[in-house]
This record gives C-alpha cells, structure tokens and sequence, in this order.
C-alpha cells in the first residue's frame, strides 16, 4: 500500500512504482500490486476508487483528524462529524455525497445551459459566416459585372475613336485630293502663261510695224483663266469642329461618371475617395441638377397613417389605417417615412407638396421608430434634421432646437447634400432658387432623406433632370 507520503512507491529494486489508484475511504494511493485486495476482499470492493490523487490528505480534518464525509451548506464547507457536534453544531449540514448530488445536478444545468449558448452562438457564427460569403459573392458579382460593362465600353469608345480617326482621314485624303488637283490646274496654267508671257516678250521686239499689228490679235488672246471662285480655301474648322465635338463627348462622359460616382455607393457604409481637389459648392439649379438622386420611399418604413404611391415616389395622409405588415423600421407613431436609399457624397433632391403642410428631413438610420418620444420625432434629436414647411412659415429643428426662417413660400423644396463637407441646406424652388437654411456640421453615418406629413396634405419626391 502506498500513503500519500510514498508517491510514487519505491520499488524492492529501488525503482518508482506509479499508483494505479487512490481510494477515498482509505484515503491511500496504491501501486497495482497493493491494489488487488481492493478488488477481492468484499468489504474493500465498497471503496470509492479514483484516478491517482496527491490531494487526499485535504479530505481529513486538521483538526480531528477524522475524514470529511460531512457538508455544512451554512458555512460552505466540508466537515468531519466531530465538526458537526462541536462549532458547527446546529448548522445546516447534509452529507458530502447529498451535497455533491445537489450540486452535480446544478452543474449539469450550467451545462445544458453552455451547451445551449454554444449551439446558438455556433448558430449565429453560421449565419455571420453566410452574410460574409453572401457579401463576397454579392461584391464579386458586382465586380465581375461592372468589369464586363466597363470593358464593353472601352471596345465602344475604341470603336467610337477609330470610326472617328476614319472619318477624319477620309475626309482628309478627299480634301488634299481636291486641294492637290486644283493646284495642278494652277500649276500649268503658270507655265502656259509663263509660255505666253515669253512670246509676247519676243513678240514686242518686232521692228516691222505692219506685221506687228498684223499678228497682235491673235497673239494677245489669252487662254480662259481658272475662276478664282473655284479656289475655296476651307479653314481647317471641319476638324476643330471634331476636336469639340469629342471634348463634349468626353465632359458629358466625365458628368455622367462623376454623377454616378455620388449613386454608387455600399449600403450603411460610407466610403468616399475623391482624387480631385474639393469642388465648390453649387450655384444655378442646374449646377444642382447635376448632383441630382432619384429617390423612392421605403413602404416598410411608413406610418400606417401615410398610404404610398406613383411608384413609392408620393406619399398622401389618409385617416383609414393601411394595412402594412409589420416591420422593426416602421415608425408606430408619428406620421412619417424615409428613403430606400443611403445618401453619402454629394446629393441633390426636391420635394413637391400640398395641403397644409409637409416636413422635409434628413436621418441616420438609428433613429428609433417605436413610441412617441422625442427619439423618434425629426429634428428633435441629434440623429436627424428637419425643416418644417407649412403655408405661412419655415422652421428648421435639431435636437429639439427651433430655429425660425425666413425666405419665400414655394411649394417645391430642394435639399443639397455634401455628406463629406458636412453641408446641409434647404432651398426654395420656383423660378429661381433662394437658400432657406444651411447646416454646417460633421455627419458621422449615411442619411436617409425623410418626409412627415402634416394632417391632409401630401409630398412627392419628384423626377428632376
């Protein structure tokens, strides 16, 4: 038998013997040999056998020196049954084993219950992974397309330049064609007249004055000169009218990009990469125009209040509740809606309504929707910007603040985005366009354009071009 000073046990050879088991009622560790009556002696086959332990001495009393069989719940701790008659008499003490049975039992809950938060995270891990493989194949799509589309309009554009050099040379072998033959005809009409010129020289030396007059009328008949009319000296106009015309074939080409450069964009992402220096701030509508986004409203956002239409473009007040399914985004009290697309760059909009009134906003997407508090209203807090337009007034809110306006009443608004300037401003749209209010400010998040709706009145996001 070993004691738990005797580990491992040494041999009659002066080996190491390894303990095979410890037992917890003898409270010893024992090599194969010595285990063996543990094995066949019936009352040793009753004892608790473990893996080889060097901590068994922990199971005595220190102080009675008797094993701790005993479990004192009031003091959290193991005891002898002398302890349970001494300092822990009167305390709430069950067996060691009843304890451990409690305890295993609660441990196989914690478990259960790890086991569980495992299979959900494992779960959500998946379904992280699938949103990365459905953005790679959804971003590799895009790219493999937009490469296709590209290069299709390089082989235009190389096609478009070589019908254009071909037509150039054509046009110019046809010019230094007609321009070399109309030189040729000149060319001998100088030597014929060269020709004519010597005769008449040699001809005004004759002496005989009878013979002079004789022969002059035949001599000073001129051969019919080429009409100067027919020389046409075309200015080189033809070709710089090329020239023009594919230099505003490359600045409309170079309005197009940048106008799509501001549309294309990642969703709730911002991403912006100017390789230009910053561009100033428009000033004409159509220099606004060019900026110009075609916005459509997100139903799964609307106010059961406020009923869609013209292709998600108009939204109308009505008194009868829409039957809208139910969505996390939807606003529950107040009575408005935003865009289906994220505005970053530069944007320009403009709203035409009716009726007595309509709010114009802008919004970060995590603006609450749910309740009437001042979270979920426009301008009421610092996720979103309002101006306010009714018949007779504008107000512009943020975070609660009113600010009056002053400018003309119009029933069209135009907003001008400059998401990376941090610019913000409303204008008055008819005849000309007059600012009504300008924001200067840090946006931290892409915004959504957003509309509230004031009792029988109606505002449309409209086609501009």
């Amino acid at each position: 038998m070993l004691d738990l000073k005797m580990w491992p046990v040494m041999s009659a050879l002066g080996g190491k013997l390894k303990a095979l088991k410890s037992c917890l009622v003898c409270l010893a560790s024992y090599c194969e040999k010595h285990l063996q009556p543990h094995h066949d002696a019936a009352p040793l086959k009753k004892h608790k056998l473990v893996e080889p332990s060097k901590k068994l001495q922990e199971n005595i009393c220190s102080r009675h020196d008797e094993v701790m069989k005993i479990f004192c719940r009031t003091d959290q701790q193991c005891i002898c049954y002398l302890c349970s008659m001494d300092e822990h008499k009167g305390h709430d003490t069950v067996s060691a084993a009843a304890e451990r049975t409690e305890r295993q039992r609660e441990l196989e809950v914690s478990r259960q219950n790890i086991q569980q938060r495992i299979q959900d995270r494992e779960k959500d891990v998946k379904e992280l992974q699938q949103e990365v493989e459905a953005i790679n194949g959804s971003a590799d799509k895009a790219v493999e397309d937009s490469e296709k589309i590209f290069t299709e309009l390089i082989r235009l554009m190389e096609k478009r330049r070589s019908d254009v050099k071909q037509q150039v040379r054509s046009q110019q072998e046809t010019e230094v064609s007609r321009v070399k033959e109309l030189q040729e005809k000149l060319e001998q009409e100088i030597t014929e007249l060269k020709r004519k010129d010597a005769e008449l020289k040699k001809f005004s030396h004759t002496e005989d004055h009878n013979q002079f007059l004789h022969n002059y009328p035949s001599l000073s008949r001129l051969s019919q000169s080429t009409d100067s009319s027919s020389i046409n000296i075309r200015p080189l106009r033809d070709f710089e009218d090329v020239t023009a015309a594919v230099s505003e074939l490359r600045d409309k080409l170079q309005d197009v990009l940048r106008h799509q450069r501001t549309n294309i964009s990642l969703t709730d992402t911002e991403v912006h990469v100017s390789l230009s220096g910053p561009e100033p701030e428009p000033k004409t509508r159509a220099e606004f125009l060019k900026y110009s986004r075609e916005l459509t409203l997100d139903p799964n956002t609307a106010n059961t209040l406020l009923l869609l239409s013209e292709g998600n473009r108009k939204v109308t007040f009505t008194d009868q509740r829409q039957s809208y399914s139910s969505h996390p985004d939807r606003f529950t009290d107040y009575r408005q809606v935003l865009s289906r697309q994220s505005l970053t760059g530069r944007c320009y909009w403009e709203v035409e309504w009716r009726g007595y009134g309509v709010d114009v906003a802008v919004t970060y997407k995590n603006i609450s929707r749910a309740g009437e508090s001042d979270e979920c209203l426009f301008g009421h807090n610092d996720k979103s910007w309002r101006l306010d337009c009714d018949t007779d007034s504008y107000d512009f809110y943020y975070n609660r603040v009113c600010t009056p306006v002053s400018g003309p009443r119009s029933s069209r608004v135009g907003v001008y985005l400059d998401h990376s300037a941090g610019i913000l401003s409303f204008y008055s749209v008819s005849e000309t366009m007059t600012l009504l209010h300008r924001v200067q400010t840090t946006f931290t998040q892409p915004l959504y354009a957003g509309l509230y709706i004031h009792y029988d009145s109606s505002a449309e996001l409209c086609e501009v071009k």
